[in-house]
């Protein structure tokens, strides 16, 4: 009897023993997997906020260069062409010896009504938005190429995918910063923009020829950071590698089925 018993106290013992590992092992894995749910839905959480941060950043930016527009056409543009009109009228009242430089300064006042017309185009959201990517990248090269600032030039391969608006503006303010950084700091004669329009994603390309950089010593600037959270915003991927003496070549993957 006691042998019996020995072997069903023994059997209790294990049995419990394995009955204790079952419930550690689902507590175990129950507090797991609620761990797991929380940090993801901390993760969600933060990203819907850097989100939200940067697309309120993002609409700052964009009333503030809408503004900024507003004020070149209506304001600069008006005060120029009023110079010009008197500069008219000047040409007709000075003697035959001043009227050729007052041509001269005339028509430097026109170019200037010109560009800033032109550059009050491409900051202004809405005009963006009702010209499309391409017509805005367009004027922006052109801009650069009637200036002198380098030789701009832009190649589209494939069928034109519609691309929702807001969207559009997007990838246009990562390319217009980029641009800029380009005009400031790159001492480029050429640059080139390509747009290839895959049947999934829209792939952007843009090369010069400058001074470059080392990308390991550049921790990123605000204009960086500024192009990364719009490609942010896009799900686009994003990248710019670059090597000194070589250029610099940005490189956006737009996915259509991507867009928020």
């Amino acid at each position: 009897m006691l042998q019996k018993e020995e072997v069903l106290l023994i059997g209790y013992f294990i049995t419990t023993i394995f009955l204790l590992v079952i419930f550690v092992v689902i507590f175990v894995v129950a507090f797991l997997r609620r761990k797991n749910s929380f940090l993801k839905e901390r993760f969600e959480s933060e990203q819907r906020y850097q989100r939200e941060l940067a697309k309120s950043q993002i609409e700052i930016q964009e009333a503030t260069l809408k503004n900024i527009a507003w004020e070149l056409h209506d304001n600069v543009g008006q005060l120029l062409s009023v110079a010009n009109m008197q500069l008219n009228v000047l040409r007709q009242a000075v003697p035959e010896v001043y009227r050729e430089q007052i041509m001269e300064t005339r028509d430097m006042v026109q170019k200037s009504v010109q560009e800033v017309r032109s550059l009050s185009k491409v900051l202004n959201n809405e005009v963006v938005l009702k010209n499309g990517l391409l017509s805005s990248l367009q004027v922006e090269l052109d801009r650069f190429n009637r200036l002198g600032y380098l030789e701009a030039s832009i190649q589209v391969v494939g069928d034109i995918v519609p691309i929702k608006n807001s969207s559009e503006i997007i990838l246009f303010r990562i390319l217009q910063e980029f641009f800029s950084n380009v005009i400031k700091h790159a001492r480029a004669s050429k640059l080139f923009v390509s747009l290839e329009y895959m049947e999934d994603s829209l792939e952007i390309t843009v090369i010069d020829d400058g001074v470059g950089f080392d990308t390991t010593l550049v921790t990123g600037g605000s204009g960086m950071e500024t192009m990364k959270s719009r490609a942010a915003l896009l799900n686009a991927s994003f990248s710019i590698n670059s090597e000194k003496g070589k250029g610099v070549q940005l490189f956006l993957k737009y996915h259509y089925s991507n867009a928020r």
